[in-house]
C-alpha cells in the first residue's frame, strides 16, 4: 500500500520520513500495474476507489489526495476464475477491463519467432560479443516446432544461450531442442515424430520445393534422393501437411 500510494512520517515502524507513492509520482501520466491478479482483496478495495474517484490517502494521512492517472493493468492469471473464487474483485475486473487487449502465448504466434529471433539477437549481440549475421531456415524451423512453455523469455534465455555457445556468424541451436513438443501436449514426442515434425516445417518454408536451390533438402542439406525416401517412410505428403 505504502509503495502504491505513499506514507507519512511514523505511519508504520521503519517510515522515518513521507514518502510518496507511485500514483502520486504518476500524476498526469501512466502507471503500468503488472500482475494485477496478485494483488491483495485489501488494495482492490483502495485502487478500486483511485479508479471510480480519481482520489486516496497516504498511509498515516487523512488528506485526499487527486489525481488523473492513464492506468495500463496485466496479468497472466485468468481473472473471471479468479473472481469465481473469491481472490479478486467483480467491480475493479470491470473498471480495469475498458479496453482489453490479449497477448496470446508463443506456441500461438509461432509466426512471431523469425522477428523475435533477429531482435533477441541484436539485444544480446554487444552483450555476448558474438555478431550473429545469419538464422538458418532449418534454426527457424527447429525454433517453430517447439512449444514453448516457458514462452518469450524461455525464446530469449535460448537465444541468449545460443550466441554464447555459437562459434561463428551464424546462429547454431543446440541439442536441447530435439525433444520436441507438441501443442496442447505435455509428452514428449518420439525422435521419429520430431523428425517428421522438423521436416514437414522445412517443406512448408520451402513451399514444398524439395530439391533444387532453396528447396527443403538444401535447407536440411540432405540429397535430394534422401529426403524422398525420409518423406515416403514418414508418410509426409504436402495434401495430408499443407492448408494449401
Amino acid at each position: 500500500e505504502s509503495e502504491l500510494f505513499g506514507h507519512e512520517k511514523g505511519a508504520f515502524t521503519g517510515a522515518h520520513s513521507a514518502r510518496k507513492g507511485r500514483f502520486e509520482l504518476a500524476n498526469k501520466g501512466t502507471i503500468f500495474l503488472d500482475e494485477i491478479g496478485e494483488l491483495p482483496l485489501g488494495l482492490q478495495v483502495k485502487l478500486l476507489r483511485v479508479l471510480q474517484e480519481s482520489e486516496f490517502e497516504k498511509l498515516g494521512s487523512e488528506k485526499t489526495l487527486k489525481v488523473d492517472v492513464r492506468v495500463i493493468a496485466a496479468t497472466n492469471r485468468n481473472l473471471e476464475e479468479a473472481i469465481s473464487r473469491k481472490e479478486f474483485r467483480e467491480d475493479l475486473f470491470y473498471r480495469l477491463n475498458v479496453f482489453p487487449i490479449s497477448c496470446p502465448p508463443l506456441r500461438e504466434r509461432k509466426e512471431d519467432i523469425p522477428l523475435l529471433a533477429d531482435h533477441f539477437v541484436k539485444k544480446y549481440e554487444h552483450i555476448v560479443g558474438n555478431k550473429i549475421q545469419k538464422i538458418s531456415a532449418i534454426t527457424i524451423s527447429k525454433l517453430k516446432s517447439y512449444n514453448w512453455p516457458g514462452n518469450i523469455r524461455e525464446l530469449e534465455n535460448l537465444i541468449q544461450r545460443s550466441m554464447i555457445t555459437s562459434s561463428s556468424s551464424e546462429l547454431s541451436i543446440g541439442e536441447e531442442l530435439i525433444n520436441t513438443v507438441a501443442p496442447g501436449n505435455s509428452e514428449t514426442l518420439s525422435m521419429e515424430e520430431a523428425e517428421r515434425n522438423h521436416i514437414v516445417n522445412v517443406l512448408q518454408l520451402s513451399k514444398w520445393k524439395v530439391s533444387g536451390k532453396g528447396g527443403a533438402a538444401e535447407k536440411l542439406q540432405m540429397n535430394p534422393k534422401t529426403l524422398f525416401s525420409r518423406m515416403e517412410k514418414l508418410d509426409i505428403s504436402r495434401y495430408q501437411n499443407s492448408d494449401i
